[in-house]
């Protein structure tokens, strides 16, 4: 499904955001710089905004991995990838059995990846394998919004935006999941509690847009 919507995936995103993608996207870096991380894992990186914004926004001494299982948003990756973003790298694995060793990295970034993996705790035990003690992982996803605007937003979500989408893309039904994923995903009190049963301690978890968005981080505990 990624694969045939890659090529407009970028577009679509910024689109049905209303652009508010760009903001919710520099709340996360933020947070990451706040944590002088020396390498990065960015997971479901898809196109690779996350990665590049990290890139633009960190020192260059920092690296940053880019990983996802759909080979065609890799190379739209690629293809994106300008000057300045030598300290990025991108790679094809399954978040659920990372090719990497244990604590291989100082954070560890998903963005609007955790509610499509087939098993949301085996994906948070990995992340929290490769993380190093200490190390933070910052996970931004679709979240429950505050309950007034639970209508009108699942309204959008049912309605609006596989129409819009599916002009943009060619791939109504591609939306279609991304309106059910967002409706079946856990709020911010169930997600943090899915985190800490993961392993994961000190987590925070921040409402973005009237609540439609989280930012969560969190800890590996120092041995």
């Amino acid at each position: 499904m990624f694969a045939r919507i890659a090529r407009r995936y970028d577009v679509a995103n910024h689109l049905l955001s209303g652009c508010m993608d760009f903001g919710w996207r520099r709340k996360l870096v933020a947070a990451v710089k706040r944590a002088s991380a020396s390498d990065v894992l960015d997971l479901a990186t898809g196109s690779g905004d996350v990665a590049f914004a990290l890139s633009d926004q960190l020192p260059k001494t920092v690296t940053i991995t880019g990983v996802d299982f759909c080979q065609p948003m890799l190379d739209e990756a690629e293809i994106k990838k300008g000057q300045g973003h030598d300290n990025v790298s991108f790679r094809q694995a399954d978040a659920l059995d990372l090719p990497f060793a244990e604590n291989s990295f100082d954070a560890v970034t998903i963005s609007f990846g955790l509610r499509n993996m087939a098993d949301r705790h085996k994906a948070l035990t990995e992340m929290l394998r490769v993380l190093r003690p200490g190390g933070r992982l910052f996970v931004l996803e679709f979240s429950q919004p505050a309950g007034w605007f639970r209508p009108l937003y699942f309204f959008y979500l049912r309605r609006m935006l596989p129409l819009i989408a599916g002009g943009i893309t060619g791939d109504r039904a591609a939306y279609v999941y991304l309106n059910e994923t967002i409706e079946q995903f856990p709020g911010r009190a169930a997600l943090t509690a899915e985190i800490r049963a993961a392993g994961f301690t000190a987590i925070k978890a921040r409402g973005l847009t009237l609540g439609t968005v989280a930012l969560h981080e969190a800890v590996k505990q120092a041995r």
